[in-house]
């Protein structure tokens, strides 16, 4: 039904030498020699695109940040619509790695309509993935839930194995986070299969990620970790620094919700390491909240934290993460409720609602 995953980014000449699969310190090692021996401004665009996307998966925003310009600079000089519009795609994606939500909307809403005019299907397709991605991140599901249907439905009808299994990760995650977990853990494992089938290693570490948090909401702890575990071999073969962290950050998860928080606020604080080192606001705050909750369940002050919640909804709120902002919320009243006497929610209660799939690295 669908053919085998490819990486459009990797355009010209570099796709034919990359493909969905190759590390990251080997995308970038064979981008910067492109670039050096770039002979048009076309090219000189396409091989900064992917240094762009090798050094953002890698956690280097700014050598990132620097190459999506360069991309879109040389892009401008050659008159490609197409190529300035898969440059702001990565702008775009790395501004919403860094919690710059509004600048992600503004970046992707001009790549959608340059690719538009012209006439590039799939940095079309990809730059609305990335509104909705953004969207759904933020919670806004109303907003883009439907996007991500019809972008499933193309996706389908192209064959493209790669942004289906994208789609339908996003679809689940919507769904699980809403409570929905049997229809969420049906298309999870749906499309880690066809991630499989089309070979695509990194939408397979993604959508395993999404198994276990289902698998561990339903107290089904260490099928959930064995899972990470595979998924972390995957990120760590491919040099997937972000997706490792936030895979991390899941597995600190899925040991609060087991109860086992001495092992989640250490699995959390080796989380909080990696995003502050990639300088990825949106994993620091949400590995900040998982130690608050864990060393707050360890019998930790509780004035020191509601003190550290309050600074948590300031950054979500600045952030735009109004989802994560709930879990906050929800717990601050789980503290307030036990204080008073009241009974307590379950251990693992407040994180049934959490926060979306990270953006795709």
């Amino acid at each position: 039904m669908y053919g085998k995953a490819f990486a459009p980014e990797y355009q010209g000449e570099l796709g034919a030498s990359l493909n969905v699969n190759s590390s990251y310190e080997d995308v970038l090692a064979t981008a910067r020699r492109a670039r050096r021996q770039a002979r048009t401004d076309l090219e000189h665009a396409r091989a900064a695109l992917a240094v762009a996307e090798a050094n953002r998966r890698l956690g280097r925003v700014a050598e990132a940040r620097d190459a999506w310009h360069d991309s879109y600079r040389s892009a401008r000089c050659a008159g490609d619509l197409g190529a300035m519009s898969w440059a702001l795609w990565s702008g775009g994606t790395l501004a919403r790695q860094c919690g710059g939500l509004a600048l992600a909307r503004r970046l992707l809403a001009w790549a959608v309509t340059l690719a538009d005019e012209g006439g590039d299907r799939l940095a079309h397709g990809y730059s609305l993935a990335g509104l909705a991605e953004t969207g759904r991140i933020q919670g806004d599901y109303a907003a883009v839930a439907d996007l991500h249907e019809q972008l499933l439905e193309q996706a389908r009808a192209h064959g493209e194995a790669r942004h289906v299994v994208w789609a339908m990760s996003g679809i689940a995650q919507m769904h699980r986070n809403t409570g929905g977990y049997d229809k969420a853990l049906e298309l999870f494992e749906e499309a880690a299969r066809i991630a499989a089938d089309g070979d695509d290693a990194r939408g397979r570490a993604w959508s395993l990620r999404g198994i276990a948090d289902v698998l561990s909401v339903q107290g089904e702890t260490e099928r959930a970790l064995a899972l990470l575990t595979e998924a972390e071999t995957i990120c760590r073969t491919m040099d997937l620094a972000s997706a490792l962290a936030y895979n991390h950050k899941m597995r600190g998860n899925v040991l609060f919700r087991a109860g086992r928080y001495t092992e989640a606020c250490e699995v959390y604080a080796g989380a909080l390491g990696e995003f502050a080192e990639m300088h990825e606001p949106r994993g620091t705050a949400l590995s900040r909240l998982g130690l608050v909750k864990s060393r707050s369940r360890l019998g930790g002050s509780q004035d020191e934290t509601l003190a550290e919640l309050d600074v948590l909804e300031r950054d979500f709120e600045r952030i735009g993460l109004r989802h994560a902002r709930d879990m906050v919320i929800a717990f601050r009243a789980e503290l307030f409720s036990s204080a008073a006497g009241s009974p307590a929610a379950p251990s693992g209660a407040t994180t049934h609602r959490s926060p979306a799939v990270p953006a795709r690295s």
